[in-house]
């Protein structure tokens, strides 16, 4: 039967057992889109990146004699609609069967469905065989409680898969050595020059830039520094696990003006695209380990592995829990604009400003830069989130809503109400300045709480306890805080909240 097959951006998995023989009868595509360039202003090295590792992509699956049609972003053919591309090769060469891998965002999967059901041929869904978990496996894990805690999904995963365990109990007597991940890096411990690919994507970024797609960030276009192969991920895997991961645990949480990567790994995007698996990930981390026990420290190999087996398909699962009304929630009730700065990274704020920077620059910040940087500011700031889901969907090369959606609207900003973080992660500058020197060389001064260079996060931190104590103070958490917040006199209180509404109401003048 004459089938075509789809494949989308993030579906670049060539160990896929649709590969794994030829058929005439199979034909393959691929499609460079507006739909997909445009429903949010994404990093031009986000779009670059894509479009470099689809066209290794679809040059692979040719020169291993699989047929494929693949059609870039100015092909005459290009509708620029995924399904209307589908429609036009369907009719032009007669097809008589459509297939696909079930995508992992729910915006694709509704048109894909709504799709196929009109599709008067037969049609077939296949899973990406990427995860380790199936799309709903959560649903049933958490059916019945009332906390969808990541700590028991976390150990039943280790258990499941027997992952640093022995027998059923954790291997080195904990579960988690995330106390130990949270060192500051001074410098005192070298950190080995990134690895970079230095790939020349200049003729892509010239076809973006002449189609008129709205971008944002800067490119060096001739040394696109990210895996665009899966040869190239695979090498990444090996630096990170030879000369990263026996500092990764430490470092994991530090932030400093002089370092991008620390020693994260930069394999996210080379994993959210499929290029490598989850599994490969985690089986040479742990080889990399066996063989090195007497240097490499549990704690690194554990922190690592915690992301990807239970931060990662922890948020995935809950995402297809609770998509597609999650895109809504609002817990809080933040209605505020981003400030434009979050576009320029203009702001005296030291920790912003870098992180902005960075992530203007190189469309990368770590997890607790999103988290505690400019999702921490944010949620004190009262911004919307679907704002800040736009900026984070768009802003990091590795961003794909799946993961997006419930680290920024959940962990970060809070909205869903605790289905995902058991507090909101908010802090004052103090935190800022334990695990990073931004503070060091800022114009506000991090210890002060108001007065014209007092550090933003002071007032911002006690303004917001105060403005949603109704929806916060009975989070047996935050009773500690609000514990102190109350013990505070009354004029230092009004103080703080003179300057927090002034910063909210001025916030590109900070």
């Amino acid at each position: 039967m004459k089938t075509l097959r789809l494949i989308l951006g993030d579906q670049l998995n060539s160990q896929h057992s649709w590969y794994h023989s030829n058929d005439e009868n199979i034909t393959y595509c691929m499609f460079e889109m507006r739909q997909e360039t445009d429903y949010v202003t994404h990093h031009i090295q986000k779009v670059a990146g894509f479009f470099a590792a689809m066209r290794n992509f679809a040059k692979e699956l040719k020169a291993n004699q699989h047929r494929i049609i693949y059609w870039k972003l100015n092909d005459e053919s290009n509708t620029q609609s995924l399904t209307e591309n589908i429609s036009t090769l369907i009719d032009k060469d007669n097809f008589e069967k459509f297939e696909y891998q079930a995508p992992d965002e729910y915006r694709l999967d509704h048109q894909l469905k709504e799709f196929s059901k009109k599709l008067n041929i037969e049609n077939k869904v296949f899973p990406t065989e990427h995860f380790y978990t199936e799309r709903n496996e959560l649903s049933t894990f958490f059916k019945g409680k009332k906390q969808f805690l990541m700590e028991s999904f976390y150990r039943n995963m280790r258990k499941k898969h027997q992952l640093l365990m022995i027998d059923q109990q954790p291997e080195g007597g904990k579960w988690n050595y995330d106390a130990s991940n949270r060192k500051k890096w001074k410098g005192e411990t070298l950190i080995p020059t990134a690895k970079n690919f230095d790939n020349d994507v200049s003729q892509i970024v010239a076809e973006i830039e002449d189609a008129g797609v709205k971008t944002v960030g800067k490119i060096n276009a001739k040394y696109f520094e990210y895996p665009i192969s899966r040869k190239q991920a695979l090498e990444q895997l090996t630096y990170f696990c030879d000369h990263l991961l026996v500092h990764f645990g430490d470092y994991q949480d530090a932030m400093h003006t002089n370092q991008i990567f620390l020693f994260h790994s930069k394999i996210s995007f080379a994993m959210n695209s499929k290029m490598i698996s989850p599994k490969e990930i985690v089986d040479e981390t742990l080889q990399t380990y066996r063989k090195r026990t007497n240097e490499i420290d549990i704690s690194q190999v554990e922190g690592f592995i915690r992301q990807i087996i239970g931060w990662r398909e922890y948020m995935r699962g809950m995402y297809w829990m609770l998509m597609p009304n999650y895109k809504k929630e609002n817990f809080l009730n933040n209605k505020n604009k981003l400030p434009d700065f979050f576009w320029t990274g203009k702001t005296k704020m030291n920790c912003l400003k870098n992180v902005i920077n960075n992530s203007l620059d190189n469309g990368y910040a770590h997890h607790i830069q999103r988290l505690m940087i400019t999702g921490n500011f944010a949620l004190l700031t009262q911004i919307d989130p679907a704002e800040i889901d736009a900026w984070y969907l768009g802003i990091y090369v590795d961003a794909i809503e799946w993961v997006q959606l419930p680290n920024t609207r959940g962990m970060s900003q809070f909205a869903d109400g605790g289905k995902i973080a058991t507090k909101p992660y908010v802090s004052s500058g103090s935190y800022i300045s334990k695990m990073s020197n931004y503070c060091d060389s800022c114009s506000y001064k991090k210890t002060k709480k108001y007065g014209d260079d007092a550090c933003p996060f002071n007032s911002l931190y006690w303004n917001f306890l105060e403005e949603k104590e109704s929806q916060l103070s009975s989070n047996f958490r935050m009773r500690m805080m609000y514990s102190l917040l109350n013990k505070m006199p009354i004029e230092e209180r009004t103080k703080i909240k003179e300057k927090a509404n002034h910063i909210i109401k001025n916030l590109d003048a900070y």
